[in-house]
């Protein structure tokens, strides 16, 4: 289960905080299979826009029907792709559609909250500077952007919600505290899929070397050409059409349109390189050779699936148990933005929370089934509809939530949010669309508070099943999973079969093509995952090969 944090001072102090809990599998083939409490509560839904803005006027809900049934009959379209096997190249283009009529229908609906409820962003920034909260990192020499200094207030502050955090989780929960390095080993993220996937692209001012988010900067841009009043509306039409599949383009696609829309530095007027692919990790190497490259981790959760063996002894070869870590991780944002927000040093707390995959039941969902929480479902955001006041145990009765170990974790997050002093009608837990889940992933909340910025992520929680812990247990071949002693033995019968998924590899071949190192293809063939072969077939399905690097030496593969 994966309870990820980015902690809430945005207003005061930054202390990202993230909760993950992952679920090891206990047996190399299992077919997992959640179980749900059964409450005895009737639902009670209540509109999240009569309840908790007081009762929204007839004249703005005039206003966002047509942005709702926009969202809707996306969303249903998106479905229907999907039912009817549409490529997947144009149900990408519908989702994009889909999330950017989700992004007007939010952005309108914070532009008519009540005005008594905007907050002067700018004063209470310049306040809680002059006040030394925080300030700018290395200001006497200038500043560096993404980089601040918490004052003595600011310490305080971020001190004290850091002990409330160990004493509502850690202590309470019984969890089993680690610390860990910050360095990380190459091999460590490579195996994490840092190294490849953890990027953005990027342009640099040709002349000074300035650095701009190409994505970003390409909308500003397009934004800037469609406000003059002598846009033709079919050009206005095709922009808008550019900014809504943003999230899709490749690296030549935002070239060719950095150049079609002739993109300059927007502080200088000079030209742009072209996009280029920008790891997001700070890199080192250590030791004084320079040999062993490695990285300042981007996250505190690798820490914690490395340690699984050692704690699961701790814990006496149990499950369930939980892990946590509170440290500082690391981001080279390319654009640092948004105060606090977007950061490139920020102090993490996660949990990772693994149990029995067959056996995802709390047993004190209990204490928080009567909570009554403001949800956003995955249904709500592609139908068009507002979030929703819902009672936690009804949701996971329901199948809202998939299962009541992830629902007791959203029901402790919003406990403990509020007791640090956010208001409830302004925190929300939102759960992830289809599209925006990672494969291996069954379920997926962000639990949300509103700001002067809009909605903002500041905790992720989600059921990951074992997908990293099998990633570095075929990556070093050293099992992390779990054992469960049985009452009884399962026996099987003749007419029974067990399905087990393995590469079967062409040894002939193999062994002609890379002889003395064919061996240890073989071996890295033997130990890959369901997960890992399952992904690979669609690979090779789509580009017709891949590759692979053991042990220093890379092996390209295909039918």
């Amino acid at each position: 289960l994966t309870l990820r944090w980015p902690m809430l001072l945005r207003s005061a102090a930054s202390a990202l905080l993230r909760t993950s809990a992952e679920i090891p599998t206990l047996f190399p083939v299992s077919t997992v299979r959640f179980v749900r409490q059964s409450l005895r509560h009737p639902p009670r839904n209540r509109p999240f826009s009569t309840s908790v803005r007081q009762t929204m006027d007839g004249n703005i809900e005039e206003i966002l029907a047509p942005l709702r049934l926009a969202v809707k009959e996306q969303g249903d379209l998106v479905r229907q792709m999907k039912q009817d096997g549409v490529p997947d190249v144009d149900i990408t283009k519908a989702v994009a559609e889909l999330k950017a009529r989700k992004r007007t229908l939010e952005a309108k609906e914070l532009a008519l909250q009540p005005k008594d409820d905007i907050v002067d962003r700018t004063r209470m920034e310049d306040t809680l500077k002059r006040r030394f909260f925080y300030d700018q990192a290395f200001a006497i020499y200038g500043g560096v952007s993404g980089l601040y200094d918490f004052g003595p207030v600011g310490c305080a502050l971020k001190n004290n919600i850091l002990q409330a955090w160990r004493q509502h989780f850690i202590q309470e929960e019984q969890i089993l505290e680690i610390d860990c390095t910050m360095l990380t080993p190459e091999p460590v993220l490579k195996t994490s899929g840092h190294v490849d996937k953890f990027a953005d692209y990027m342009v640099k001012d040709v002349k000074n070397g300035e650095c701009f988010r190409a994505d970003h900067l390409l909308k500003a841009h397009l934004q800037k050409l469609m406000s003059d009043k002598k846009c033709a509306a079919e050009k206005k039409a095709e922009m808008e059409e550019v900014i809504t599949q943003m999230d899709n383009y490749t690296q030549q696609e935002l070239t060719d349109l950095f150049v079609k829309y002739n993109v300059k530095s927007p502080t200088t007027g000079n030209d742009l390189t072209a996009p280029i692919s920008f790891n997001l990790m700070f890199q080192t190497s250590i030791g004084p050779g320079g040999s062993m490259p490695g990285y300042l981790r981007p996250e505190t959760a690798q820490g914690i699936f490395l340690n699984f063996k050692r704690l699961l002894e701790f814990n006496q070869g149990k499950l369930p148990f939980a892990a946590a870590q509170i440290g500082n991780s690391f981001r080279n944002e390319i654009s640092p933005r948004s105060g606090l927000i977007r950061v490139r040093e920020f102090t993490m707390a996660e949990i990772e929370h693994f149990v029995d995959p067959n056996e995802k039941v709390h047993p004190r969902f209990s204490n928080v089934a009567n909570l009554d929480i403001i949800l956003y479902s995955s249904k709500a955001q592609t139908s068009g509809q507002s979030a929703q006041i819902m009672r936690l145990g009804d949701a996971v009765e329901q199948g809202v939530i998939n299962n009541s170990v992830l629902g007791y974790f959203i029901g402790r997050i919003y406990l403990y949010l509020t007791k640090v002093g956010i208001a409830k009608d302004k925190l929300r837990f939102r759960q992830h669309m289809d599209n925006e889940m990672a494969h291996y992933a069954c379920d997926c909340w962000d639990a949300e508070a509103k700001t002067s910025y809009g909605w903002i992520e500041i905790v992720g929680c989600a059921d990951r099943s074992c997908y990293d812990l099998k990633c570095h247990a075929r990556a070093t071949k050293v099992p992390l999973v779990a054992e469960k002693h049985l009452k009884e033995p399962i026996s099987l019968k003749l007419q029974q079969f067990v399905n087990v998924v393995q590469f079967e590899p062409n040894k002939g071949a193999i062994g002609k093509a890379y002889k003395k190192d064919a061996k240890i293809a073989m071996e890295y063939l033997s130990v890959c995952d369901e997960c890992y072969i399952t992904e690979q077939e669609q690979l090779l399905n789509e580009s017709g090969g891949g590759s692979c690097s053991k042990c220093n030496r890379a092996f390209l593969w295909h039918r």
